[in-house]
């Protein structure tokens, strides 16, 4: 069964205005809301994205080795500086084991400074099998104000040796983790290109955030479709109340334990939830509608696979296997929307 989506559709001048192409501001009114402006909305400048330098490519690049690191084990010498560990430990505080100091299979890099200072020292030269006591002290400034200062008293036992092995940059190794490139020179461009596009993208994320939030600020609702608000509440609290029945406990209790709030407390926060999504999509139809934003089967088909690509689904056909397409609609109409709103904004620098 499709699941029915929520759509929560969200995500003075100083020295210079940004961004060409804006005209004259302008709002609407219809009988359900009142947007003071839309057109032409000022909002602080988004900083433009860095130029990506070389690196930054060869940090990405170093990155991407170090997650195909392959660990081999060691039998036959003691632990050593860069190792990765495999440990047991207790710790005591005047003889006590106290919350967070225990653990097993631990792997901890012996050099990381993942630990108190000393930890991680007293198990180099030390072999498989071996067991011991080390004696430390937490720091003045440690960040739980009940251990600082305090002396410690570790058992550690070392249990595996491993030795990370990076690969190198070659030919071959791009050939397994890209599917375009087939040497280094064309690795390093594609992943220049890569990062150009995260940087461009968050830009754009931002800034139409930026527009959007301030266009809902301009907006009054007037009337709220109430059948729509209860339909969607209840359809909203439905859920909850099957996840109670599943773990067979009182809803009541079930929205304590798991949100820790009282059910008034979650039915004002399910209405609130709801009328902000029905108030997105209102100004969004009433937006669309005045601008004349309509959008073709083909400009919907466009919207749709890059809806599948960004929430993890296989094709399209999947993303409408998961959801309505009505649904996939708005969310559509929205973005271009949020596009034509960021198309007429202005973007004021700071001082």
């Amino acid at each position: 069964m499709k699941k029915k989506l929520v759509i929560m559709l969200t995500g003075v001048f100083a020295a210079s205005m940004l961004l060409a192409g804006c005209e004259a501001s302008k709002g609407l009114e219809t009988d359900d809301l009142k947007i003071t402006q839309y057109k032409g909305v000022e909002v602080d400048e988004v900083e433009k994205p860095d130029e990506v330098t070389d690196e930054d490519v060869d940090a990405s690049i170093q990155a991407t080795l170090q997650t195909n690191a392959t660990t081999t084990e060691v039998t036959d010498r003691p632990v050593q500086e860069g190792d990765t560990a495999t440990i047991d430990f207790t710790g005591k505080i005047d003889g006590a084991e106290f919350e967070g100091g225990s653990s097993t299979d631990y792997p901890l890099v012996i050099g990381s400074g993942s630990f108190i200072e000393g930890f991680e020292d007293s198990i180099v030269g030390h072999n498989i099998g071996d067991t011991f006591d080390w004696n430390g002290k937490f720091p003045d400034d440690y960040s739980n104000a009940d251990y600082a200062g305090k002396d410690v008293t570790f058992t550690i036992t070392v249990k595996g040796i491993g030795v990370e092995e990076v690969p190198e940059l070659t030919d071959d190794f791009v050939q397994t983790v890209s599917e375009e490139s087939k040497t280094v020179d064309e690795y390093k461009e594609e992943v220049k290109k890569q990062l150009e596009d995260e940087a461009e993208t968050t830009y754009n994320d931002t800034l139409r955030q930026e527009v959007w939030q301030t266009v809902l600020d301009n907006t009054e609702v007037k009337n709220y479709p109430e059948d729509e608000v209860t339909e969607m509440s209840d359809s909203l609290k439905s859920q909850y109340e099957s996840a109670a029945e599943y773990y067979e406990t009182p809803v009541e209790d079930f929205i304590e334990t798991q949100m820790g709030m009282t059910m008034d407390e979650f039915e004002e926060q399910v209405d609130t939830a709801v009328r902000s999504s029905i108030k997105e999509t209102m100004i969004t139809d009433a937006i669309a509608k005045e601008e004349k934003i309509s959008p073709s089967d083909d400009e919907y088909n466009k919207q749709f696979e890059e809806m599948a690509e960004s929430y993890g689904y296989e094709d399209v056909d999947a993303l409408k296997e998961a959801a309505e397409e009505d649904d996939l609609k708005e969310i559509a109409l929205n973005n271009l929307v949020k596009d034509w709103l960021v198309e007429n904004c202005i973007q004021v620098a700071g001082e």
